[in-house]
């Protein structure tokens, strides 16, 4: 892809996560997000169908981005579970805004539970290996832990993300080795 048709798609990716801090994808047109991003309907059109396929593009790059990244690292053993927990946190950290913007209440109710999904796939097979997990009740304790998980990280980023992955790691990490215990 040229300079040009990758600036266009970057100006139009960033136009409608600036719109999706104020508004529901539902709500926002493609003339809205062309307007904001000067760019014609007739260029938007050449490069995206419609306002969620624009949306649906973000994502896609987000949660690939995510896989690779976190498949970088081994993670089989409980201490590396932590260390899992901190490099989502620091790739989420250097996406902050696309990830506020994406979990907050305006984004797609479909992409937190993509994220979801790559999260089970990495955490949770090592949490069951390490904690011998009855299958039966597997699924619905990783929905649990990872559900539980995203909010408390949707938290720090509306809170600035005022404590330091690694600390926000061991909070999660122990909430969800200890439960409630973890509290003292």
């Amino acid at each position: 892809m040229d300079r040009r048709k990758k600036y266009t798609r970057m100006v139009l990716k960033d136009s409608l996560m600036k719109l999706l801090k104020e508004k529901q994808i539902s709500t926002i047109t493609v003339k809205e997000i062309c307007e904001l991003a000067d760019i014609n309907r007739s260029t938007f059109y050449s490069h995206f169908s419609d306002q969620f396929d624009l949306l649906n593009q973000i994502e896609e790059e987000i949660i690939e981005d995510m896989n690779s990244y976190l498949s970088q690292y081994n993670f089989d053993k409980e201490e590396e579970s932590l260390q899992m927990i901190e490099k989502i946190l620091e790739y989420i950290i250097s996406k902050h805004d696309i990830c506020q913007t994406l979990l907050n209440e305006n984004g797609d109710a479909a992409f937190q539970k993509r994220v979801m999904i790559v999260a089970q796939r990495f955490l949770m097979k090592n949490w069951k290996a390490v904690n011998n997990i009855n299958e039966d009740i597997s699924e619905y304790l990783s929905t649990f832990l990872i559900s539980g998980s995203i909010h408390v990280i949707k938290s720090w980023l509306d809170h600035g993300m005022d404590k330091a992955p690694k600390e926000m790691a061991e909070i999660i990490n122990n909430f969800t080795n200890k439960g409630l215990s973890a509290i003292k």
